[in-house]
């Protein structure tokens, strides 16, 4: 049975929503009546403001640059359809279902914050999309990541009121047939609710959330994975030797040079070289970056995914209308961009292992590109020559895309956005990243056992962690060349559960 959880205004972590994503949990509006009276205290401070005649920013004026042009009192009702409709021009590829789920997420738990000035009833429409699997079909680009993502989510306000498409039963289909067919009532925007759908952070933050787990993923992973190319080359344990890293104590690093250690329990200290090449001597320092700045991440991506973050915010308990900057994502731009850098760090630390695996200059009596082949065999055999090109054209890619894109800012909407945080590119970049290094990652893992597999068929004692690991990949050693492509598939897809 799948878990619920419970959107109350409760702060929620990051991993929640990972978990709602992937279907594991799913969404439920809190029905606890002070929740619900304080999101109606918001509607009604709005509807009071309108009846009086005050000015509220997106409700009684236009968008933007169009703050100063008054909308008539008759015309507010059709404001946030025109929002919506306006933002129509998203393009690129759609979001998968698990950005998409991850987006509503974010959007909701926004609003649940009851800041926002939005009805119950849209609340709900919006909790129907998650229970129901009816999921917007949203265009991935025509964000920059200030006054929010307001294109994309431009997708998610249609479609609350019948408009567009969704994605439902794995088909893409008229959201009005489908609302038909089930029986659901598209709902009206109330005054405020357009802006409040769109003018937020939910595309950007839904995103970060899933690249974060993603990169504790491939975090741990790299470390099994050095564990496993130090004892195949007949490497130095000692490099990761506790004392050796209380000298230096930053917590990641140290964590890090632990996982490593483990793996390698039982291995012996090599008597013919001192020390290992820095891709191995070096990688609790590589991945312990990770380690340490993934805290510093988490708590940016979580206080904007519990914060309110549209404009204006309605005080419920005073009706103050406070009009001021939330939709702006620096911080999620910095933990993407900053995400980025490290994890294709990692990227680059797996391919150089790979490279030292793989040639019998550096891999310390391992045969040529790890071929399995034997006798006449090996003649006509290539072993993981291709492979190894591949990991490097992806590492290559994957650093070629660290370029932080919060500094890109640009002017745009008559200078009225005129400083914005392209955080919704930074988070479509560190996924991007992610993809590349998880490549490598798969290409490394089928390299790292196939170094076992021969050390070990040479004879050499390799520590029983290593061993284990090496079964636990599920991948069959390499003998006589064959297509490595299903292979690497099937080790991305499982990629979150090694």
């Amino acid at each position: 049975m799948t878990q619920l959880l419970t959107f109350d205004g409760h702060p929620l972590h990051l991993e929640d929503v990972t978990a709602l994503s992937r279907r594991e949990k799913n969404a439920r509006l809190s029905g606890d009546s002070t929740f619900l009276a304080r999101i109606e205290a918001g509607a009604a401070h709005v509807a009071r403001t309108l009846a009086e005649r005050g000015i509220i920013y997106g409700v009684t004026t236009g968008y933007g640059d169009s703050v100063t042009t008054p909308v008539p009192p008759e015309l507010v009702p059709e404001l946030g359809h025109r929002l919506f409709t306006y933002h129509g021009v998203g393009l690129g590829p759609a979001f998968g279902i698990e950005e998409t789920r991850a987006i509503l997420a974010a959007r909701l738990q926004s609003l649940v914050q009851g800041l926002s000035g939005v009805s119950v009833p849209m609340l709900r429409q919006l909790e129907r999309l998650l229970v129901d699997d009816l999921l917007p079909v949203i265009p991935s680009e025509g964000s920059v990541g200030a006054s929010g993502d307001l294109t994309p989510l431009s997708y998610v306000a249609a479609v609350l009121c019948g408009e567009r498409e969704v994605f439902v039963d794995g088909q893409r289909r008229s959201t009005a047939e489908v609302f038909k067919e089930r029986g659901i009532v598209p709902i009206q925007l109330k005054p405020k609710e357009g802006l409040a759908i769109m003018n937020g952070t939910a595309v950007m933050t839904g995103l970060a959330c899933l690249a974060y787990e993603r990169a504790e993923k491939v975090s741990r992973l790299s470390a099994h994975l050095t564990a496993m190319a130090s004892a195949a080359m007949g490497g130095n344990p000692h490099h990761f030797d506790e004392r050796l890293f209380q000298a230096k104590p930053h917590l990641g690093q140290q964590r890090a040079a632990g996982w490593i250690r483990d793996d390698l329990a039982g291995s012996e200290r090599s008597e013919s070289r001192l020390q290992d090449r820095y891709s191995i001597r070096c990688a609790p320092h590589v991945i312990g970056v990770v380690e340490d700045t993934l805290p510093f991440l988490r708590s940016l991506i979580e206080n904007e995914l519990n914060s309110a973050n549209d404009n204006p915010l309605i005080d419920p308990d005073t009706g103050r209308i406070m009009h001021g900057g939330h939709f702006y994502g620096g911080h999620v731009a910095l933990a993407m961009d900053t995400l980025k850098n490290v994890i294709a760090n990692l990227a680059d630390l797996m391919d150089r292992q790979m490279a030292l695996l793989v040639d019998v200059r550096f891999n310390h009596g391992l045969p040529p590109n790890l071929s399995g082949a034997t006798g006449q065999r090996a003649s006509v055999s290539h072993g993981l020559k291709a492979l190894q090109i591949g990991a490097s054209a992806w590492t290559a890619e994957a650093l070629k895309l660290t370029m932080p894109a919060s500094v890109f800012s640009r002017s745009t909407e008559c200078h009225n956005q005129d400083k914005v945080s392209l955080g919704t590119i930074a988070a479509r970049d560190a996924l991007r990243v992610l993809e590349l290094t998880e490549q490598v990652a798969a290409a490394h893992v089928v390299t790292c056992r196939q170094a076992v597999f021969l050390k070990a068929r040479s004879g050499a004692k390799l520590p029983a962690p290593v061993l284990a690991f090496a079964e636990h990949v599920g991948v069959e050693p390499l003998i006589e060349d064959r297509m490595l492509e299903p292979d690497l598939r099937g080790l991305i897809a499982r990629m979150r559960t090694l």
